[in-house]
């Protein structure tokens, strides 16, 4: 991904149609967008293959979590897609990510995230899931099955960013959803950033969604928030 694609717009939405508007009101200044569950289940693959073939990058959030053989055919139909990303649960355990990192191979271009913990948890959800660990020892955990087994990269909030950078492989990506401006109202989830101080801990890449999609100007926001990656990405 090119150095301006490390903000991720996140098409959120319920329909094609409000997607590509947002898409089209925001032209050359976004070059990447997140497809995630609610609008593949809304309009199928006819989002991402407008946008691959208008030339943008797509983060296809499909948070895999299946036996090895399913997600190795649904990385494989991401890849003859064309995007970008894709995202596995690495709880799944490493015989599930071995088996991503491996049905992406023929597709260059395509990398494989490892989703830790999603960010609308906090420790007292992992105990209530039986799971004795703090949220940021449970992502240290899962982050290190991603890497070792070959994932290119991890998604985690930017909160614990700075921790996976001292300890993954400096070219492994940090992907942090989470990321919202000081003005955005409060949502459901739970750690959260800035994109200064997401790209200043450690992260690659920020996911940005109702800051942009919920915005008067959407335009004038992502310059806002490209701003705030320039300045940290140069400080």
């Amino acid at each position: 991904m090119s150095p301006r694609n490390n903000i991720i717009v996140s098409l959120d939405f319920d329909s094609a149609s409000e997607a590509l508007e947002l898409v089209e009101r925001l032209g050359p200044l976004a070059g990447s967008y997140k497809v995630g569950l609610q609008l593949l289940t809304a309009a199928g693959p006819t989002v991402v293959r407008k946008l691959i073939v208008d030339g943008k990058e797509v983060f296809l959030d499909l948070k895999l979590h299946e036996i090895p053989t399913s997600v190795s055919g649904a990385v494989s139909a991401a890849g003859a897609l064309g995007v970008s990303m894709v995202t596995v649960h690495a709880s799944g355990g490493s015989a599930v990510l071995r088996a991503a990192v491996e049905a992406a191979r023929p597709y260059p271009n395509l990398k494989v995230l490892a989703l830790t913990v999603i960010t609308s948890l906090r420790d007292e959800d992992l105990t209530e899931l039986g799971l004795d660990a703090t949220v940021p020892e449970q992502v240290i955990r899962l982050a290190k099955l991603a890497a070792a087994a070959g994932c290119h990269g991890v998604v985690a909030s930017a909160q614990e960013a700075w921790l996976l950078r001292s300890l993954l492989p400096a070219e492994m990506l940090i992907v942090t959803p989470g990321t919202q401006l000081r003005t955005d109202a409060k949502n459901d989830q739970a750690r959260v950033a800035t994109p200064f101080d997401a790209i200043r801990w450690g992260a690659s890449h920020v996911v940005i969604g109702r800051s942009i999609s919920r915005s008067a100007n959407p335009s004038e926001t992502l310059a806002v928030i490209q701003a705030q990656v320039d300045e940290a990405v140069s400080s």
